[in-house]
């Protein structure tokens, strides 16, 4: 026959093993993370190259990436974003060939190949710009687990329109892996020191 206190204890148990099995996930998740974080889901992906040709997901192999989402008619985050990530390689003295920078435009109304490379060149002529049309836009966002739309506001026909847009930039290793991220004015010695690791391996 079950006592009162024989299922007080029971219970006591029960509670004492969930806590325990909490606790253990919480420490595996911790100590040994994901290797791709939310927000970078895999997801296939491809887009035209100011480069020529096309730039699929397997594409991110190779080389070290930098990676931003913006479009050319940004008055700020974007050109400043740019203008940085430019800065941090040459702060390390790295080439195109050791670090690439990427430029993903998410306004594929106004922004075609030739816009977007006559905009990325303007800051270096090794920045490599993506386009595509807005299916293939809207695959790149969810496989980068980004945003892009329309800023309120703003009527259907004019043409003047800003972008709400993520503004971290992506940092992708030479095994084309989501290794971190470098918030938009996050501090200069901090950015270089996370491209310098994603390099370095």
């Amino acid at each position: 026959m079950t006592t009162p206190a024989s299922l007080r204890n029971f219970r006591i148990a029960l509670w004492a093993l969930v806590a325990v099995v909490a606790i253990g996930a919480t420490a595996l998740y911790l100590f040994r993370p994901p290797t791709r974080p939310l927000g970078v889901t895999g997801q296939p992906f491809e887009l035209a190259s100011t480069k020529g040709g096309s730039f699929t997901q397997d594409s991110l192999k190779g080389t070290p990436s930098l990676i931003f989402f913006g479009y050319t008619f940004c008055p700020d985050v974007c050109p400043t974003t740019l203008a940085e990530t430019t800065a941090w390689r040459a702060a390390l003295g790295l080439t195109p060939e050791q670090l690439r920078i990427i430029f993903v435009t998410v306004d594929p109304a106004r922004d075609t190949l030739d816009t977007v490379k006559g905009y990325v060149e303007g800051f270096d002529p090794s920045i490599i710009g993506l386009v595509g049309d807005e299916a293939q836009t809207e695959a790149v966002k969810a496989a980068f687990g980004v945003v892009g739309e329309k800023a309120d506001g703003y009527a259907a026909d004019d043409p003047y329109y800003l972008v709400d847009h993520t503004a971290q930039t992506f940092l992708i290793d030479a095994d084309g892996t989501f290794k971190s991220t470098v918030a938009y004015e996050e501090a200069t010695d901090t950015a270089i020191a996370k491209v310098k690791r994603l390099v370095e391996g």
